[in-house]
């Protein structure tokens, strides 16, 4: 199957034949992590975790169950949700006196507890975090790790004493997520999303929109600031150095875990399989030895040490001594998408050599035994650069500047983002996603970008440069 023939197809094939997940579960919206699936998450959240701890954040486990109460106490927040949530109403037979649900996110279920943790100016900055499961009632269309009823889902949350103080959180989380995305080769705009499309119960959104082999965003983070909207309704307070009660002021910020393994999966796959960021891998480096007669038993021999040393360099490695040919061998690792292999052929036994083939462009090149450490770290950097680069580049060709209706229809139609000037109108928004299909997704906040023309729409004078496309 070809990813870009196809893209739904491959990335559903793609999915189980390199254990990923399995979508066959009996209720829709859900799936099960394989073993290569489960490792690869569990590789990206340590990364992530490792990061937000260095920077002063608590790692905590809240419970999955909210009260009705508790979640109704924010307005905005409980509008937002209240389509897609998972209400527990029964335990056995017995009807419940008061509803609970699954967290859809945990502001509601982490703030009760915030106001008894914070009485003073010395408790704050309170920054916590979670990595979990929430449970979304999903209305649109399901999708394998894009777009499901339970999904895995890393949460921050930060209290402070002043806007100013949030505003430099919201600086840091967004630094943070850029570093990790940057890490796994992955390309996206930092947008601020419009105020008709913010998170329900903030001050104002940011998020990272990945674009997609099939046109669509994968909206893989979210940045928010709370402002005193939340500390308000759970009366989150504390006592300042003059001794004068105030509410904190807040931040949020979510890292979809599954949505960016399907980001990792759809920018940097290709017709041969998953290509993953070593970083992550479960297996770096594979060894394959390749048999030839009557030199079996050496080649055997010679492949282990190659194996025990490149073992002993710290490179996560595996061996394939099945009875596979060579071939099937390539075409397997090719699959689940191993950064390096180690081919051991007769010509290598003879030589005191190992053949290096790297997985972006399955490039090959020979090096000395002794060598092989060195040359396989040179290609698990040289394979970082690659898949950044080959990422970017296909972002740039895939924005189209579009300064009329038609460029615009035009450009979402071509499954591309389209970059347009707008007036700040919500009238003018939702003409543009009724005449192209595509919604306005936001402007940029790490790069500045004054309107070159008037308003696509109306003809107006354009307020910003925002980013049109469809999305998940």
């Amino acid at each position: 199957m070809k990813k870009y023939e196809s893209f739904s197809k491959w990335f559903d094939e793609l999915l189980l034949n390199a254990e990923i997940m399995d979508n066959r579960y009996p209720i829709k919206g859900f799936a099960v992590y394989k073993e290569w699936g489960a490792k690869i998450v569990r590789k990206i959240i340590e990364m992530l975790e490792r990061r937000l701890e260095e920077t002063g954040h608590i790692p905590m486990l809240f419970p999955v169950a909210i009260s009705e109460e508790m979640f109704k106490k924010e307005a905005e927040h409980i509008k937002g949700f209240t389509s897609e949530v998972f209400w527990i109403t029964h335990a056995g037979g017995r009807k419940l006196k008061k509803r609970m649900l699954l967290r859809p996110t945990s502001e509601t279920a982490m703030y009760p507890m915030f106001s008894q943790w914070i009485r003073s100016h010395a408790d704050l900055p309170l920054k916590i975090f979670q990595s979990v499961s929430v449970y979304r009632y999903e209305t649109k269309a399901t999708r394998p790790l894009f777009r499901m009823r339970e999904f895995l889902w890393n949460e921050a949350h930060t209290a402070h004493r002043s806007w100013e103080e949030a505003e430099e959180q919201v600086k840091q989380a967004i630094e943070i997520y850029d570093e990790i995305f940057k890490k796994l080769g992955l390309s996206y705009y930092i947008l601020r999303r419009p105020d008709f499309d913010k998170f329900a119960g903030a001050a104002y959104s940011i998020a990272f929109d990945a674009w997609n082999p099939d046109g669509r965003v994968n909206q893989i983070g979210t940045v928010h600031n709370l402002g005193e909207n939340f500390s308000r309704a759970f009366k989150i307070t504390y006592e300042d150095i003059d001794g004068v009660q105030r509410h904190v002021i807040q931040t949020c910020y979510g890292f979809g875990i599954s949505r960016v393994l399907a980001a990792i999966i759809a920018q940097h796959g290709d017709d041969h399989g998953l290509v993953l960021p070593p970083e992550i891998a479960p297996v770096q480096v594979v060894v394959i030895p390749i048999p030839y007669k009557g030199l079996e038993d050496d080649i055997e021999k010679y492949s282990r040490s190659v194996y025990e040393k490149i073992v002993s360099a710290g490179f996560r490695t595996w061996i394939d001594e099945t009875d596979r040919t060579p071939g099937e061998k390539y075409y397997y690792w090719e699959m689940f998408g191993v950064p390096v292999r180690i081919e051991v052929g007769p010509k290598d036994l003879k030589e005191n050599k190992v053949t290096i083939c790297e997985r972006v462009n399955l490039e090959r090149r020979t090096v000395p035994l002794e060598e092989t450490p060195k040359a396989i770290m040179e290609e698990l950097g040289k394979i970082d650069k690659k898949l950044r680069e080959k990422s970017l580049s296909t972002l740039r060709e895939m924005t189209i500047n579009a300064e009329d209706t038609e460029a615009l229809k035009e450009t979402i139609k071509s499954k591309k983002i389209a970059r347009i000037c707008w007036c700040g109108k919500i009238e003018c928004a939702e003409r543009i996603r009724e005449e192209s299909g595509g919604e306005i997704r936001g402007y940029r906040v790490n790069v500045e970008e004054k309107p070159e023309y008037k308003c696509i729409i109306c003809g107006r004078k354009a307020e910003k440069v925002v980013y049109v496309a469809k999305a998940y």
